[in-house]
């Protein structure tokens, strides 16, 4: 029985987050919060979060095949963050958008906020969605791109 083939989409996180690194960008992690992600919920908007994991802002980084996983600080307080790689949809340099979405299984909210419930959306739409969220704990307007995949293929964005 052959194994599985392992995933393009860590590798690919992988390589984005050093290049923003390299380039002295901030890296940010835009993820679709399910059961599986721990983090800190009074955080999650609208079922997502955008985690700032610049080396300045995160301890002891580990992005793994399928866990991206670090310790960091909310609001003062060090919180251990675990994130399944499937959960990610965009890995993006704060300062200029680039970056990449990546497709997510999202799960469905148990919960619809009030303007989904104005607009009779039930669940994921073929729409274009908003802008990224702006990342947690710091103060800057959310890049106008990369925006959410709305579905099939993901949304590449060419990195110079």
């Amino acid at each position: 029985m052959a194994n599985a083939e392992i995933s393009t989409k860590p590798y690919l996180l992988r390589a984005l987050y050093e290049w923003c690194v390299d380039n002295g960008y901030t890296p940010h992690l835009a993820v679709k919060v399910d059961s599986r992600a721990q983090v800190p919920s009074e955080y999650v908007r609208n079922g997502e979060i955008t985690l700032n994991v610049s080396p300045s802002a995160v301890h002891k980084l580990q992005m793994g095949n399928e866990l991206i996983e670090f310790s960091a600080r909310f609001a003062g307080v060090a919180r251990q963050i675990s994130v399944p790689v499937t959960c990610v949809y965009a890995l993006y340099a704060r300062e200029t958008g680039h970056g990449m979405t990546f497709d997510v299984d999202a799960p469905k909210p148990a919960i619809q906020s009030d303007a989904e419930k104005e607009h009779g959306r039930t669940g994921p739409s073929n729409e274009p969605g908003p802008a990224l969220p702006p990342p947690v704990g710091v103060p800057t307007a959310a890049p106008t791109e990369p925006t959410k995949p709305t579905g099939g293929k993901p949304q590449l964005r060419r990195i110079k």
